[in-house]
């Protein structure tokens, strides 16, 4: 008798799970592949099984390796200008800055654009290689955690728009050639995406270390916090708040982020004293014919305008102007309003929080475009471009505001209105 195709798919079996951003206590009913369970009040995605998860994200993590290993060899980009060329490799990018002294710079883009996606893609590719096989490959649990350390840090998709910056920036300046490598590193970007959507915390920990203990009999639709258990942030299991560690991943537990609101005031003023040399320093140093030209971020927002780009002016204004002030004063208002313990609008503040935690790393298009320009354009004395001092700053906003997005807790937002005895102890 013939097997039927059901039996070959994956699901997940009902279980009570915790919002990580409102606290709520969900019953998640069985899931099959190709869906996703929302927390019912702040909209939140609490798990997801998508469809062949055992192979498609080995498949593509496997194909981002490939593609990215071509790129590196491949030749990349090359303009010709007035009879002078030059041409660029894909690590070269971060390389002519460590060259130009900026090695705090070179590594932080090389780390994001190439190396840390290389790590995560490596770490996908031997934990589902075990998950393939029916069985967890040794180190799972130290694998599974860096992954998810690394996986907010990777920029791929980021740098690829930069790139795409960067050409219609020249375009008028000089011909342009498209080596193999860039459509190999288009080809890793999407992969790369593909793989990582594809991924679920929960999910992957039930098959590395099974279902969590069990820790009594709860009530649907409280909160986690007011039954005497909390969320491990390392499994998304359920833990008895009194627990130090959780005992399937050894993540430390804490009920709310221990001085999320400090934290996150601190780096949002550290932010805004860097915003202001991002801003005023030049970002970009251009020589010409024996002339030296500086650029501001706000000016060159306003030469690509100026020359017609106004899509392209449009992105830069959004990612490195509009991005920045909106994500460090939403994060402000953010700590006000939990400071304050205002019960209002928390499933608007709630959007509002996950917005700018995905937006946040967005702002680093002009960095690495700055990074494109200097290492495709160097010609003598006929053009030459180098990164300004502004760059450093405008990358440490970046990096700052989205730690400062990490340590704020939006359960904070949910526990104002209902605030508990065990809440306060840990702001």
């Amino acid at each position: 008798m013939p097997v039927p195709s059901h039996a070959y798919t994956e699901h997940i079996a009902s279980h009570e799970v915790i919002c990580h951003e409102c606290d709520l206590l969900v019953q998640v009913p069985r899931l099959e592949e190709g869906e996703q369970a929302l927390c019912p009040r702040c909209g939140n995605s609490l798990m997801l099984l998508p469809k062949a998860p055992l192979q498609r994200p080995l498949v593509y993590a496997l194909t981002s390796l490939i593609m990215l290993l071509c790129a590196n060899v491949l030749p990349f980009l090359a303009i010709n200008a007035k009879g002078m060329a030059n041409s660029m490799n894909l690590y070269q990018a971060a390389s002519v800055l460590f060259s130009e002294d900026y090695r705090l710079l070179s590594i932080a883009i090389y780390l994001c654009m190439q190396l840390l996606p290389a790590c995560c893609l490596l770490l996908v590719s031997y934990l589902y290689y075990g998950f393939l096989r029916g069985r967890v490959v040794p180190g799972a649990t130290t694998v599974t955690r860096w992954l998810f350390r690394l996986l907010p840090w990777t920029m791929a998709e980021v740098f690829m728009v930069a790139v795409l910056v960067s050409l219609i920036k020249i375009a008028s300046l000089a011909d342009i050639f498209i080596g193999a490598g860039f459509w190999c590193f288009c080809l890793f970007s999407v992969m790369y995406i593909k793989s990582m959507v594809h991924l679920d915390r929960a999910w992957i920990w039930s098959r590395i270390a099974g279902p969590m203990p069990s820790v009594g009999l709860l009530l649907q639709g409280k909160e986690g916090l007011s039954q005497g258990v909390t969320l491990c942030h390392g499994c998304h299991g359920i833990i008895d708040i009194q627990s130090e560690r959780c005992p399937r991943c050894q993540h430390k537990v804490h009920p709310r982020t221990p001085h999320s609101i400090e934290y996150c005031f601190a780096l949002l003023i550290t932010a805004c004293i860097l915003y202001l040399p991002a801003n005023l320093l030049p970002i970009m140093v251009t020589e010409s014919l024996g002339q030296t030209h500086y650029s501001t971020i706000l000016g060159g927002v306003v030469l690509l305008w100026n020359m017609g780009s106004y899509p392209i002016a449009l992105v830069i204004f959004i990612a490195s102007v509009l991005v920045p002030i909106t994500k460090i004063l939403a994060l402000f208002w953010l700590c006000y309003t939990v400071y304050r313990q205002d019960g209002h609008h928390r499933r608007g503040r709630t959007r509002l929080y996950r917005l700018t935690e995905f937006i946040g790393r967005w702002s680093m298009v002009d960095v690495f475009v700055v990074a494109v320009l200097a290492a495709l354009i160097r010609m003598g004395k006929l053009m030459s471009i180098y990164p300004g001092t502004a760059a450093v700053a405008f990358a440490g906003v970046v990096v700052v505001t989205m730690i400062a997005a990490m340590l704020f807790d939006p359960r904070l937002i949910w526990d104002a209105a209902q605030p508990h005895k065990d809440t306060r102890r840990d702001l």
